[in-house]
C-alpha cells in the first residue's frame, strides 16, 4: 500500500494507525535515505502502542527499548553495523523472543538475517518540500 505524507506529523500519524494492527513478534523493517522519516514513523508506532517515553534515534546505541505500552517496542538502527553477523552479536534473537515489536531502521544492511513475513516500510522523498512517499508491504495487510 502506498501513502503520501506531507509532514512529520502525518508520517507519525500513519505509524500510529499501523501500530493498532501490530502483534507480538512483529518486525517492521525500514528503508529510506537519511532524514527520510524513519524515526518519525517509529515515534508514531510508539504512540500507537501506548509507549509513554520520548522516542529518539538509536544511531549510537544500536537499540532503544521502550516499555509501558500495549507491547514493548525495540527500536534498532543498523546504520553502523557492518553485516548481519553483528546483529546476532547484539542479541537479536533475544529481542525477537521477548514478544515486542522490533522497528529496524536501515534494515537493508541486515536483510539476509530478516525472516519472511516482516512488515516492510520504505520511505522516499516526494516531489514537494516535506513530501514523503511511504510504501508498506508484507507482514500484516497494511
Amino acid at each position: 500500500m502506498e501513502y503520501i505524507s506531507n509532514s512529520p506529523a502525518e508520517t507519525e500519524a500513519l505509524g500510529e494507525a499501523l501500530a493498532a494492527r501490530l502483534t507480538a513478534g512483529t518486525v517492521v523493517a525500514f528503508t529510506g535515505d537519511l532524514g527520510a522519516g524513519k524515526t518519525a514513523f517509529t515515534r508514531g508506532l510508539a504512540r500507537g502502542l501506548g509507549v509513554p517515553d520520548r522516542v529518539t534515534s538509536p544511531t549510537f546505541t544500536i537499540v532503544n527499548e521502550y516499555e509501558g505500552g500495549r507491547l514493548p517496542l525495540f527500536h534498532f538502527d543498523m546504520y553502523r553495523l557492518g553485516s548481519s553477523d553483528e546483529l546476532f552479536d547484539i542479541g537479536w534473537e533475544d529481542y525477537l523472543a521477548r514478544g515486542g515489536v522490533c522497528a529496524v531502521e536501515w534494515s537493508e544492511i541486515v536483510s539476509d538475517a530478516l525472516e519472511d513475513g516482516v512488515l516492510r516500510v520504505d520511505i522516499r522523498r516526494g516531489a514537494g518540500e516535506g513530501e514523503r512517499i511511504i510504501t508498506i508491504t508484507g507482514g500484516t495487510d497494511a
